[in-house]
């Protein structure tokens, strides 16, 4: 994982408020992906004054992390420590059966779970999901394509790729609404 990538998602950790993932249960699945990261840092630093941790990646590229005041245990973090940093990614899109739901938007949702106060490994489960509604504006069958509009009212047209979502092409109508769901979860555990 690059630093860019690596930096963002441990700042995702530190940025979350708690809430619950909602679900989707009338709706017809797409398509689904999910990919998976995962890296293996050093901590060089640590200043619990300025809640401030360095951390080394595996090519050797040191990087400061600023953490909130959520970041339990700080003082238990050690120079030396491994810190174990997973990142999964994932995008769902699902066909909603109401072709009158209403006008698209944008739902956001997010989470985060710490490790318990006096735990001995500083610790923490953090997620991030935002719930897009796209309006279906016009269908081509022979191109593979679906043209969308999106909440701020913007047309994209979109290439199929897949076959078995191009077979799914013929049961989508104009007007109708697609979610498309991304998901990102960061876990993050030290290792004395």
């Amino acid at each position: 994982m690059k630093r860019h990538a690596l930096t963002k998602a441990i700042a995702l950790a530190t940025v979350l408020s708690a809430t619950s993932l909602g679900a989707i249960a009338a709706d017809i699945p797409l398509s689904a992906v999910v990919v998976a990261d995962q890296v293996t840092t050093t901590v060089v630093s640590v200043d619990t004054d300025n809640r401030l941790v360095t951390l080394k990646g595996p090519q050797g590229n040191e990087f400061p992390v600023q953490l909130t005041e959520k970041a339990k245990n700080l003082d238990k973090l050690k120079v030396g420590d491994k810190v174990d940093v997973k990142v999964t990614s994932a995008v769902a899109v699902y066909l909603d059966t109401d072709v009158d739901s209403g006008l698209p938007g944008t739902v956001e949702k997010a989470g985060e779970v710490r490790a318990a106060p006096g735990s001995d490994n500083p610790a923490g489960e953090a997620y991030r999901q935002v719930k897009v509604q796209l309006k279906i504006t016009h269908i081509d069958l022979k191109k593979h394509q679906v043209t969308f509009e999106n909440p701020q009212g913007k047309s994209k047209t979109v290439d199929v790729k897949k076959p078995e979502v191009q077979a799914k092409l013929k049961d989508l109508k104009v007007g109708q609404s697609v979610f498309v769901t991304y998901t990102d979860v960061l876990q993050v555990t030290s290792r004395h």
